[in-house]
């Protein structure tokens, strides 16, 4: 993602409204319409915004997600 729209995705309840709305759309393909070419497609979009949106996401003021950094050096001993 670009710069610009992390910056728009930073507020959880935008990222939520959008996978919900993917998950609503992914449901009514699927029971409603029974359209599978839509339902494939939709449920794409889905998997994408919950992996990008919750996984993958940056997080801002938190810990980072990696834990494998190093703590700094000690002080060389006199």
């Amino acid at each position: 993602m670009k710069q610009s729209e992390l910056d728009w995705f930073a507020p959880l309840w935008r990222r939520l409204t959008v996978t919900v709305f993917l998950a609503v759309w992914c449901a009514w393909e699927f029971f409603g319409s029974k359209d599978q070419f839509w339902a494939g497609l939709v449920g794409a979009a889905l998997l994408y915004a919950l992996y990008s949106f919750f996984y993958a996401f940056p997080r801002r003021g938190g810990k980072p997600k990696s834990t494998d950094t190093l703590p700094p050096p000690a002080p060389p001993e006199a």
